[in-house]
């Protein structure tokens, strides 16, 4: 089976709305096979019956990512944040259904910190320990309602100034493997596997089944092609480990050097980005084609 390479809807709009389907066109003619696209907010107005038949019109397919937050925590110690979680991440698999989506993943356990606006808090041994318990046992909630409709929650680990909670590659695995559901596996990024992991093949490699989706992202998180990953090496060790599943590319614009720039806050393209999301696209297609042949 060969894997799908697709784009997160962020490169070009947020938030995606109705108004934004004549896009997912575009996006079949730049190469890419399927689009991740944030779970839509009630606000957004955006028809998930039209937008699945217009995902069908563009022979894409997709995968969502989670928006969770401190009020969506399953981690939290407090109960109304620890109910918001599991509401939302139970409207996540609605939402899943209506688009036609398997895959929903993200930081599912919440509380996000710096680059969501909230610092980093001192926290005992033990109140750690039981914000670990709580996200298993939310996970471990949710997993079998995902498994029975037919989805996959993709939890993802983020780099130490986004979470406290999941950084590297062996913490997913432990924490995929205590909830011990095919409701649940693992979203790997390469941009936050760059600052966590000692090596990204590697932890790949030892992820192994677990691994559902996959983000391949640069270490400065630009273009592909335009950082310093080892792109032939990481895509060998996906195919080392039997992953045949969507590959995604969420390039974030910095072509701007200027002093004191929101490098954290999405940006609206300002130029015509097609032979940049051409480029990245033929990049990562041509290392996962020639990985088979270089094992």
């Amino acid at each position: 089976m060969k894997n799908q390479v697709g784009i997160i809807s962020m490169q070009f709009v947020r938030p995606f709305t109705g108004a934004h389907l004549g896009l997912f066109a575009q996006i079949r003619a730049l190469g890419f096979d399927f689009i991740e696209l944030l779970v839509p907010e009630p606000e957004d107005g955006l028809d998930l019956t039209v937008a699945r038949r217009a995902l069908a019109d563009a022979g894409l397919s997709v995968v969502l990512a989670a928006r969770v937050n401190t009020q969506r925590s399953i981690a939290s110690d407090d109960a109304g944040a620890r109910q918001g979680g599991l509401d939302y991440l139970a409207r996540c698999i609605e939402v899943a259904e209506g688009l036609g989506a398997t895959i929903i993943g993200g930081p599912l356990y919440g509380e996000p910190m710096v680059f969501a606006g909230r610092p980093p808090l001192p926290r005992s041994s033990d109140e750690m320990k039981a914000r670990a318990d709580r996200m298993i046992d939310g996970l471990s909630r949710l997993a079998p309602q995902a498994r029975a409709a037919g989805k996959v929650f993709a939890v993802e680990p983020l780099n130490r100034f986004e979470t406290d909670m999941l950084n590297t590659t062996r913490q997913g695995i432990t924490l995929v493997d205590a909830v011990n559901d095919a409701g649940l596996g693992l979203m790997l990024d390469t941009f936050h596997m760059n600052m966590e992991d000692q090596s990204i093949p590697d932890a790949i490699r030892l992820a192994g089944h677990r691994t559902v989706h996959f983000q391949a992202n640069e270490n400065h998180r630009g273009f592909p092609g335009t950082g310093n990953m080892d792109w032939p090496a990481i895509m060998r060790a996906l195919s080392q480990a039997g992953y045949t599943g969507p590959v995604s590319l969420e390039p974030f614009r910095r072509d701007d050097q200027r002093l004191a720039l929101p490098i954290a806050q999405w940006r609206a393209p300002a130029e015509d980005e097609t032979a940049k999301l051409k480029a990245g696209h033929a990049l990562i297609r041509a290392a996962l084609d020639f990985a088979e042949y270089a094992q």
